[in-house]
């Protein structure tokens, strides 16, 4: 399970309000980044086979079986600071991860 905050929930919200009608909001593991593993967020169309369709706050939120091995249990938020907004990632199946908090490293 993933777990979005309310802040999270309402920035997705904003951002998937400029984009067409009906889409999803996708989570995925790439390898790379600092710590070999980052998290890529994308909108999408269409729902592939095998993945996985979370309704959490409003917000569907779509994820693959391989992603969601790695991110099971995620809790994504969303801040906003003198630098900007930003999403913060708290991943309990991360071992490490970078300065960036966009990067992790995880044991299979």
């Amino acid at each position: 399970m993933i777990h979005l905050s309310p802040a999270a929930a309402n920035e997705i919200g904003r951002l998937k309000s400029k984009q067409p009608m009906n889409v999803l909001f996708r989570l995925t593991v790439k390898p790379g980044g600092c710590s070999g593993w980052f998290y890529e967020m994308s909108f999408d169309e269409m729902v592939k086979v095998g993945d996985r369709v979370f309704d959490l706050n409003g917000i569907q939120l779509v994820v693959d079986p391989e992603s969601l091995d790695c991110i099971n249990g995620l809790r994504l938020d969303y801040s906003e600071d003198l630098m900007g907004g930003g999403f913060r990632f708290y991943n309990p199946q991360a071992i490490t991860t970078c300065g960036c908090g966009n990067s992790f490293d995880f044991s299979k």
